[in-house]
């Protein structure tokens, strides 16, 4: 009898997930359970299926000289891209502008992961989460802006993706129960007024804004599927998917979300052969995309998504620089309280947290 029981509880033991068996026999530590939060929650098996790799970013810790650089080289790439977005609208419907775009980077790194070796094959959910990257990062939230581009100056558009900065911690707080904390909302509260002093006066006044509620909707719809789609990015580490791979996946699945997008609406698969337009296709191919997300995407494994996400509110800044190079843009009061404004909430987030006493 009691060798039945004995067989019987082992027979359970091994049926019971290794994560529950491993629970029963020993406590896990505080930072363990922090980082398990999201299996609480009941869309977090969702976004966080085991097997994963523990979370290596350093979202409380001090940045490094090479987190330094890539949050730089972020915030150039992003915020001098708003421009070329502008510079595609015209001839070439924006789904296939959009289209080429990720053909051809898709192509790119195809030989850059066959090049490196990295891994090409992947279970379905995994997959699925690809499908996700290329449905958030690299094709929604590019045609929503496209289009709000139709509406908005490219200095506003950018604004507005700053919003991200708010976005994903809310995100990660509501879908991963990550913990808020004040350093970072209130770090993006103060980028997001600073933004706001710098090109509130030209929106107060409407100056060459055309259909603005339309323009604003399309942003914000656009800047959602970023800060989604930047969670997914991290999640995508936590699995231990290599970057390439990770881009590479990313990006086809982003392609073939465009590409029906063009043909359910019927767009022309045209090309404008002038200069403004190839040039700014060639700059959002391989600087944005092929470089941009590289970065952007080691920069979220790095210091965390939320942490990355803020550098959105600097994106302005490199777009009002460039207004003043190409658009004539005239420095105000009110514009250099905004940027400083902006510097004293970035400086606010990426500070190094007390230690706790004791």
């Amino acid at each position: 009898m009691q060798h039945s029981v004995v067989s019987t509880r082992t027979a359970m033991l091994r049926a019971m997930p290794r994560a529950c068996v491993g629970a029963s026999r020993r406590p896990r530590p505080a930072a363990a359970l922090r980082g398990r939060r999201a299996r609480a929650l009941p869309w977090g098996s969702c976004l966080d299926l085991p097997p994963m790799l523990p979370d290596t970013s350093r979202t409380d810790g001090p940045l490094g000289p090479r987190d330094f650089v890539l949050y730089a080289v972020c915030v150039l790439i992003f915020g001098s891209g708003w421009l070329p977005l502008k510079l595609q609208l015209g001839v070439v419907a924006p789904e296939v502008s959009g289209t080429w775009r990720f053909l051809v980077a898709t192509l790119a790194m195809l030989v850059f992961v066959i090049a490196t070796r990295a891994p090409l094959a992947f279970k379905a959910r995994d997959h699925l989460l690809f499908a996700g990257l290329g449905a958030t990062l690299f094709s929604l939230n590019f045609l929503f802006f496209y289009y709000a581009g139709y509406h908005l100056p490219s200095g506003l558009l950018s604004v507005i993706f700053s919003l991200t900065a708010i976005l994903v911690p809310l995100f990660s707080a509501l879908l991963l129960g990550v913990p808020l904390r004040r350093q970072i909302l209130g770090g993006a509260l103060a980028g997001i007024a600073g933004t706001a002093l710098v090109f509130g006066p030209s929106l107060a006044d409407g100056r060459g804004i055309d259909g603005a509620g339309v323009g604003l909707a399309l942003g914000v719809a656009g800047t959602v599927c970023f800060s989604f789609g930047s969670l997914l990015s991290g999640v995508a580490g936590r699995r231990g998917i290599p970057m390439a791979s990770t881009s590479f996946w990313g990006f086809a699945y982003g392609f073939l979300i465009l590409l029906i997008i063009s043909l359910v609406r019927g767009a022309p698969f045209i090309v404008d052969w002038s200069v403004r337009y190839l040039g700014s296709l060639g700059f959002l191919i391989v600087v944005q995309t092929l470089a941009g997300f590289a970065v952007y995407i080691q920069l979220i494994r790095n210091i965390g998504a939320n942490r990355a996400g803020y550098g959105t509110v600097m994106f302005p800044i490199v777009a009002l620089f460039l207004s003043t190079l190409f658009e004539d843009y005239h420095w105000t009061l009110t514009a250099a309280a905004g940027i400083a404004l902006v510097l004293a909430g970035n400086l606010l987030v990426l500070r190094q947290p007390k230690p706790a006493a004791g």
